[in-house]
């Protein structure tokens, strides 16, 4: 695995190249042809995926709807990571917008690899933090937008 990709990948900022190869040891290559699902809404997740080449579009299936595209993913991005912090189902679907290549790291053998890396650990995990932290003011600012629109709507 080319270090190089992972030293690209935001959530692993800060990571020596003596820790990206640690954690380049952990990754398998996958391929996916354009349309297929790498894993759907609700499926048990113990993964995540950076990508190396292709795009992956994030969705949901709205009710009545259809597919609402949440966000479409290039090389370098990753998707999947909450399922490493903890054990709930898949949040959306992830579907290879193209074909797509991508490296997926096990929550297994994520844990190895921050077990004899504590330091590389500690990165890693304040990363997550920071990461979702984002996400999660993110989400308030469009909750807030919602119900900003929705009390000038029609009535």
């Amino acid at each position: 695995m080319d270090v190089e990709i992972l030293r690209k990948v935001a959530l692993f900022e800060g990571l020596t190249t003596t820790q990206l190869r640690k954690l380049g040891a952990a990754l398998h290559l996958k391929e996916f042809p354009a349309s297929s699902h790498l894993f759907r809404e609700g499926d048990p997740g113990a993964s995540m995926f950076i990508i190396a080449e292709g795009k992956v579009r994030i969705s949901k299936m709205v009710p009545g709807i259809g597919e609402e595209a949440l966000a479409i993913l290039e090389p370098g991005q990753y998707f999947g990571e909450m399922s490493l912090i903890e054990d709930g189902p898949r949040s959306a679907d992830a579907i290879a917008h193209i074909s797509v290549k991508v490296y997926e790291l096990e929550r297994e053998r994520l844990d190895q690899v921050m077990f004899t890396d504590k330091e590389l650990a500690t990165t890693i995990l304040w990363t997550f933090v920071r990461t979702l932290s984002a996400r999660l003011r993110e989400t308030n600012d469009k909750i807030r937008a919602f119900f900003a629109l929705s009390s000038f709507g029609p009535k």
